[in-house]
């Protein structure tokens, strides 16, 4: 069974909008079992859109086209799709009262123009998840030899599509695949070291693992988040399923040490507020260079945010003034760091304080300290440090990175304090 992937939209190839639908859709393709060898992008033209889908239908047994099902003129998905399978677009009144109910629900009259979304080509099947105004659909497209092929319509916004996939398209596949064994993964979260770096340490087990075929390993670079390493396990049920990731994320684990910091969808920052709420301790952040986005990022964790305190944004002289007793200028940035993070304790009434400072402006920076030098502090009882890190790319990435970084080196600490 293969499947491939159509992204409907204008915006996409103009890059007004980072098409991560179709790479969320391949990576589930891939964990169902489903074989994706094409994704395409095309704009809202409809010869344009007609022919991407002749050409998924040539060369795979089914065709997932995401976009294009708003209520606007350009939203043309679910006309070519009639064209090509050469029926009429009807009104589907449950469809047309759902919409009209969700407007109602917000105190807003419908507009005529939504009725556009609750039409649909004859013999087509509506997906049942529909949590907004736009629906899915299950086309059949017969073919001449006797079989059917399949294209499913979803809409292009993120919440909306995934619910569809999950919900409808991705079992439905598997059901025309006479998919049975139950494929899933687990994603061991990575900081400091490289791709390359980890796929050293792991290149004994990568041999073991490629010359039995299950489970399989792969490596997801995530920028500012680290490395992924991702274990893929396939058996009869989810339970055997289940032991076989166990036990590799346990061989992993051995191999990489405390590089990992999560699992799956936690992070860095539910990660050390979680080992700061086992040991009953607090955080408070003092933040310069990072401008708020430690803050951000601790308040909305998924977890362990009862560890947070809160945070002091300080970037105007005033204040640095003011929490270094002194002039900001005649302090050297480490030291500031350090003090900083002693006065988060303090002021934030914390157990642990954090804080960062870094070059920031390149006519600043000098050969021995030049821009993206950044000094990572952590002030708490018996323990203090300061660390001197050089980070890549322009001042965004900075901030994220010492984000991150200065969250990694107290995660390391609690962990080898237990």
């Amino acid at each position: 069974m293969k499947c491939e992937v159509i992204a409907v939209g204008t915006e996409l190839l103009l890059g007004q909008i980072v098409d991560t639908n179709s790479s969320w859709i391949g990576e589930q393709l891939a964990l169902a079992g489903i074989d994706s060898h094409y994704q395409t992008k095309v704009g809202d033209n409809w010869s344009r859109i007609e022919s991407a889908v002749r050409l998924g239908l040539e060369r795979s047994d089914a065709v997932v086209m995401c976009g294009g099902l708003g209520p606007t003129q350009d939203d043309i998905t679910r006309d070519v799709i009639a064209g090509l399978v050469g029926s009429e677009l009807v009104l589907d009144e449950t469809i047309a009262e759902r919409i009209r109910t969700m407007f109602k629900s917000r105190g807003r009259e419908m507009p005529q123009n939504n009725l556009r979304q609750a039409m649909v080509p004859e013999g087509a099947l509506p997906i049942p998840q529909q949590p907004g105004t736009a629906p899915g659909l299950v086309v059949p497209v017969p073919t001449e030899d006797g079989k059917q092929k399949v294209i499913y319509a979803v809409p292009g916004v993120p919440y909306e599509m995934k619910e569809m996939m999950l919900g409808t398209v991705i079992p439905d596949l598997q059901r025309r695949a006479g998919v049975t064994a139950v494929i899933e993964s687990r994603v061991l979260r990575t900081w400091g070291q490289s791709e390359s770096g980890l796929a050293e340490l792991l290149g004994q087990r990568i041999d073991e693992l490629e010359a039995s075929g299950n489970p399989t390993l792969a490596f997801l670079a995530s920028g500012v988040e680290g490395i992924k390493v991702r274990i893929t396990a396939k058996a009869p049920t989810s339970p055997e399923v289940t032991v076989m990731l166990d036990a590799e994320e346990k061989n992993l684990r051995e191999l990489l040490g405390d590089l990992v910091f999560a699992v799956d969808d936690d992070n860095m920052e539910s990660t050390v507020l979680g080992l700061l709420a086992e040991r009953g301790l607090r955080l408070g952040v003092v933040e310069t260079t990072t401008c708020g986005f430690m803050a951000h990022r601790l308040a909305t964790a998924r977890a362990g945010t009862q560890a947070f305190s809160g945070g002091v944004v300080a970037r105007g002289p005033g204040i640095l003034s003011y929490l270094l007793r002194g002039d900001p200028t005649a302090v050297e940035p480490e030291e500031a760091a350090l003090q900083l993070a002693r006065v988060a304790r303090g002021i934030l009434v914390s157990d642990v304080g954090i804080a960062t400072t870094a070059i920031e402006d390149p006519a600043r920076g000098s050969e021995t300290q030049p821009f993206g030098t950044a000094w990572l502090a952590i002030s708490m009882e018996g323990f203090e440090t300061v660390e001197q890190v050089r980070l890549p790319g322009d001042l965004e990435r900075i901030r994220q990175f010492s984000v991150i970084s200065l969250l990694n080196i107290l995660r390391l600490h609690l962990e080898r304090r237990r």
